[in-house]
């Protein structure tokens, strides 16, 4: 069994916010398996089914993103699970948007939600998927940064890095975390710096006068001393 944790913040007053990273994508992972949100537990929306014959729950916790471990915690618990048991998606602000990154442990890194899972079932060996939301700007606030909205040039990227979200739970649901880390976590290859094209020196132009062949400029002709 697997169960997928999207975090986020409940309400329409934080739908499709940055911070709202996680619940976007589990809801991508869950139309591509044909699961509903339509339950409530464990303070959370979700919903169950099998992908490839394994038992998946997928789960949004409705505690807010700072208390999302209590949901978490509370399902391990109800499930007898264990953290190895679980995937965890989420919003990351250290990379750019169109972004993602896949591990399978490691710290909070200052993500709040993050911080609530580790301190509510004690451990950080978990595998998670975070997708990138950007810094805030240069002197702006963190937390209007997260709570707020992407801009449109950014809705391209943002779309195309949820949809690889989802591509890569199922893959670690699928084949595990190593395929997934050495498909996701490529770096894009930098473009090769074209070589200076060398102008080719100008031929010399030839004296229209002159129209005498090497020969001619040798040998004398007839009659000539």
């Amino acid at each position: 069994m697997k169960i997928i944790f999207g975090l986020g913040n409940y309400g329409d007053k934080y739908s499709h916010t940055r911070h709202n990273m996680g619940f976007d994508a589990i809801d991508i992972v869950a139309k591509r398996m044909g699961i509903s949100f339509d339950h409530e537990k464990n303070k959370s929306m979700y919903g169950q089914g099998f992908f490839e014959g394994m038992k998946v729950i997928l789960v949004k916790p409705l505690t807010y993103m700072n208390n999302s471990g209590e949901s978490v915690a509370m399902w391990l618990r109800d499930k007898m699970l264990t953290t190895e048991d679980m995937v965890v998606i989420y919003d990351d602000i250290s990379l750019e948007p169109g972004t993602i990154r896949v591990r399978p442990k490691g710290s909070a890194g200052g993500h709040n939600g993050m911080k609530s899972i580790i301190a509510c079932t004690g451990s950080q060996e978990f595998d998670r998927v975070r997708i990138g939301i950007g810094d805030k700007p240069e002197g702006g606030d963190l937390i209007e940064h997260v709570l707020g909205r992407f801009a449109p040039a950014d809705f391209e990227a943002v779309n195309k890095s949820l949809e690889t979200a989802a591509d890569a739970v199922i893959t670690i649901i699928r084949d595990g975390m190593d395929k997934a880390m050495n498909i996701y976590n490529q770096k894009p290859a930098k473009p090769k710096p074209e070589k200076p094209v060398k102008e080719k020196k100008p031929e010399e132009e030839k004296d229209p006068a002159n129209t005498q062949t090497p020969e001619e400029s040798v040998n004398p002709g007839a009659g000539e001393t």
